[in-house]
């Protein structure tokens, strides 16, 4: 059997290696084909003559061409993108402080804290699809969407929007049967505060890159891409056509996965479901829920669909920072979830506890600890408590429908959804050391000094 290396440019992904095998192996005489997108080539493997041709018109067939790949450089050389980045740069330093001072990244619903009204479920999710989900899942959308929107200028409005009905759909339904499943099964789904804190890293990394890949202050990235390797790309039957069409098996796949991803207010709607032991509830509970969540997602297909002309570069500029913003926050979030003190790196100074804290008080052998949880955090968030004796944590919850409502420990061992008013933690501390404990996306957090009992005196 003879071999034949032939160079290929144009490929980007996992479905350009499918899409190129399947035209040469119809070539007669070809056995096997072997294409690596990171290599640029194509291995032929094929019996008696074969024809350079054939193979030409097979690639060109497939949407690519032969030929070696130019180098790209690390940093653009056009001076009009740094320009727009500096236009970019400014629009969204505005924009955020304008959201700073109307309180809009505060953004909640007053309520009494009780899920089991699906009306209020509804609430609940149109308010998270235009806060915390729209920093974690939005983020997520806005870079796949206006980079998809970025390589299909030429693709109708319909076509650019088509993707996130999908996404939407693979959502809903996902959130509609496994809500079903946990309200069976109870904390079947239920991750670890560490494993979630990581999840949410490797989220933001893959946005971090996204977001640079639009900016294109940086093409050498263009040739970074997660895929799913080839052998899971053809069971699947993750195949893109020879025009490009954007693959909705892939989307209604991604936004499936969402379930898992930690944001508060998914991981309250979870709790509750879990907490119910019904199957009908949980489903209608997680579905209701993504169905609210819907609206704020759309609309940033809405947004990134119609982009288009002169318009089109600057856009995409804004939205990979938006969307390095938006992870560099995300990445932040799951240090915390993790139990990793990023400060203690940037700032290593450690200043001394003071055993008398005021915000703690001995009554009858127990230590009790009070504090306020608002739409922006806990208040105070920080704790200094003694090794041995018994801890009686009272937090008055504000407004049970944001992020903060929902603190978790890993220490601890505590996973909550605070209800309105006064709710009850009670535990002991058994180690000296620092006792972190977030909101279950890893945005509010808090810590407990626990000292040795001596030191008081």
């Amino acid at each position: 059997m003879n071999t034949k290396t032939i160079p290929i440019k144009g490929m980007h992904c996992r479905s350009c290696e499918i899409l190129i095998e399947d035209e040469l192996i119809k070539i007669k005489g070809v056995q096997k084909v072997m294409v690596s997108e990171k290599r640029g080539v194509a291995e032929i493997y094929y019996k008696g003559n074969l024809q350079q041709e054939k193979i030409q018109q097979a690639v060109s067939s497939a949407g690519y061409a032969l030929g070696k790949n130019e180098q790209k450089p690390l940093f653009s050389k056009r001076m009009q993108d740094y320009v727009d980045m500096g236009y970019a740069f400014l629009i969204l330093t505005i924009l955020y402080i304008i959201g700073d001072i109307f309180g809009l990244f505060n953004f909640s619903l007053k309520g009494t804290g009780n899920y089991g009204s699906l009306p209020i479920v509804l609430l609940v999710g149109l308010t998270a699809g235009v806060s915390t989900c729209m920093a974690l899942v939005g983020g997520l959308v806005l870079a796949a969407s206006a980079r998809f929107v970025e390589k299909h200028p030429q693709a109708t409005l319909f076509q650019k929007f088509k993707p996130h009905l999908f996404f939407n759909a693979g959502r809903i339904i996902s959130f509609f049967v496994l809500g079903g499943i946990i309200g069976y099964a109870g904390s079947f789904f239920q991750l670890s505060t560490t494993t979630l804190g990581f999840l949410t890293i490797a989220v933001g990394a893959v946005m971090v890159l996204m977001g640079l890949q639009l900016t294109e202050i940086f093409p050498r990235l263009n040739g970074l891409q997660f895929t799913l390797p080839k052998g899971i790309s053809r069971a699947l039957g993750i195949k893109e056509q020879s025009e490009k069409e954007y693959s909705h098996k892939n989307s209604f796949i991604m936004g499936a996965s969402t379930f898992f991803l930690p944001c508060g207010f998914t991981q309250a709607m979870q709790l509750f479901a879990i907490s119910s032991g019904s199957p009908i509830t949980g489903a209608l509970t997680m579905g209701v829920f993504a169905i609210g969540t819907a609206p704020g997602l759309l609309g940033i297909g809405g947004l990134t669909s119609m982009v288009k002309g002169a318009f089109a570069k600057p856009f995409f500029k804004f939205a990979g920072l938006v969307v390095i913003f938006m992870a560099i926050f995300n990445i932040s979030n799951g240090f915390n979830l993790s139990g990793i003190d990023v400060n203690a790196f940037i700032n290593p100074q450690t200043t001394a506890t003071t055993a008398n804290d005021p915000n703690v008080t001995m009554e009858n052998g127990i230590q009790i600890v009070k504090m306020t949880q608002t739409s922006s955090g806990y208040f105070p968030n920080s704790f200094t408590i003694k090794k041995g004796i018994p801890v009686k944590w009272i937090v008055t919850s504000e407004n049970a429908f944001t992020c903060a409502a929902s603190i978790v420990s890993s220490k601890l061992g505590i996973r909550r959804n605070l209800e309105a008013g006064e709710n009850i933690i009670e535990f002991t501390p058994t180690e000296v050391g620092q006792v972190r404990f977030t909101c279950s996306m890893g945005m509010y957090s808090g810590v407990f000094d626990v000292i040795n009992n001596q030191d008081s005196l």
